[in-house]
């Protein structure tokens, strides 16, 4: 009885399973097909380039008061080591909030990728619920950032389809 349990389990899954479609994309691919998204990147990557040498100078120029204060402290009253520690201190701390205006979790950096990159996921999420509406498939996987197929058909790759769709050619 066991046996013939398993049997019409097995034979019921596999039936269910081979009614799924299924198919994948690769977003990087898809992405980096996309001029649009090129220049945006390169827009994102030319002002974190910009601000983290702001950055670096401000904390070089940092670097630099705190060897002159060591050199002079010997030579510094009391009330004089104190306003140029402070000073120090309060520069640090001007550096790193810059830091966190444009690199932090609200920072200008994210908002710069929200308004240049967000428009283009969207674009692509949407085609590919499109296609998958379209298409009647279950699931559509996404190959890039690390999915783990040991396989994959190329017949079930959608991301041309995501791009034509898009208007752009591969």
């Amino acid at each position: 009885m066991k046996k013939v349990t398993l049997v019409v389990l097995l034979f019921s899954m596999s039936f269910m399973l081979s009614a799924q479609k299924f198919a994948f994309v690769d977003t990087d691919y898809i992405l980096n097909s996309i001029p649009t998204y090129e220049s945006a990147q390169e827009q994102i990557d030319i002002m974190s380039k910009d601000w983290q040498s702001e950055i670096e100078a401000k904390y070089a120029d940092i670097e630099k008061l705190y060897k002159e204060y060591q050199a002079e402290k010997v030579l510094l009253t009391e009330e004089m080591k104190m306003q140029r520690e402070e000073e120090i201190i309060q520069k640090e701390r001007e550096v790193k909030e810059l830091q966190r205006k444009y690199f932090g979790p609200e920072g200008d950096l994210f908002k710069k990728r929200k308004e240049l990159i967000e428009p283009i996921q969207n674009d692509i999420f949407n085609v590919v619920k499109e296609i998958a509406t379209e298409g009647n498939y279950a699931v559509i996987f996404d190959a890039a950032g690390g999915a783990s197929m040991l396989f994959s058909d190329p017949k079930y790759d959608k991301s041309d389809e995501v791009l034509q769709k898009l208007g752009f050619k591969n």
